[in-house]
């Protein structure tokens, strides 16, 4: 996304399957190669981050957690430093810590282990989804509000000519923000418009990569342009 990187919006996909349960990499591998991907895997953490950091051509990332060598967290804190490929992040059921540190530290989304297959297919296809929206139709325009200047067809935002590197997913959020300036958009429309399913009970996902954005911004423009609607959603100011 706003990053060297750059990723293959049709076609075939390249996946990048890094997990330490053979049993269960040879079985997705099958699945998803059977749904059109092309799938390469590794079994441990050092080894998916030397293939991830090595290629060019790798479209998204599912990063299991718990792993030998390296877990998950440290390849996606080192993977950050240099690629913005997408990461979906594969956590122990029910453990809030996990899903809430991999956002932090730039996941473009979770799914809980164990997971039905169907689910994690819909999860793949949303993502790829939310980058081919990003830079089709409307939303091909370029945008400045408050001094945010976003551009859809380089997939670069920027502040008082500033770069700022974004995920994929906190992209897609600040553009519907931009998109919407000046009103409040629920977490449900963000949920629904950029991860592509329904907001569920208890869910902090969208307030962790609203979070994020905003940590990114204040680094270089001192005021906070996104307000927080209590109970609702996000409103971008236009003036800042």
């Amino acid at each position: 996304m706003t990053s060297p990187d750059s990723f293959s919006l049709a076609g075939e996909h390249t996946l990048l399957l890094i997990d330490d349960d053979i049993e269960l990499t040879d079985m997705l591998k099958t699945y998803l190669e059977g749904a059109g991907y092309n799938i390469s895997v590794a079994n441990d953490g050092e080894s998916g981050l030397a293939m991830a950091t090595a290629s060019d051509h790798i479209d998204l990332i599912l990063l299991d957690v718990m792993m030998p060598k390296m877990d998950g967290f440290d390849v996606l804190k080192k993977l950050r430093v240099s690629h913005y490929t997408p990461v979906l992040m594969l956590t122990a059921r029910g453990d809030d810590y996990d899903r809430i540190l991999g956002l932090e530290l730039g996941a473009d989304d979770y799914l809980p282990k164990p997971f039905n297959h169907r689910e994690l297919l819909a999860r793949i296809k949303a993502i790829f989804r939310r980058l081919e929206l990003s830079t089709s139709g409307r939303s091909q325009q370029d945008l400045v509000v408050g001094g945010i200047c976003l551009s859809a067809s380089r997939q670069t935002v920027e502040v008082d000519k500033t770069p700022v590197i974004l995920t994929g997913t906190e992209f897609s959020i600040l553009q519907l923000l931009m998109l919407n300036a000046g009103q409040l958009v629920t977490k449900q429309d963000i949920s629904q418009k950029v991860m592509g399913r329904k907001l569920m009970a208890f869910d902090r996902g969208i307030d962790m990569h609203v979070s994020n954005i905003r940590k990114k911004l204040s680094a270089v423009c001192k005021t906070d342009t996104i307000r927080t609607i209590r109970g609702s959603g996000y409103m971008l100011i236009r003036a800042v």
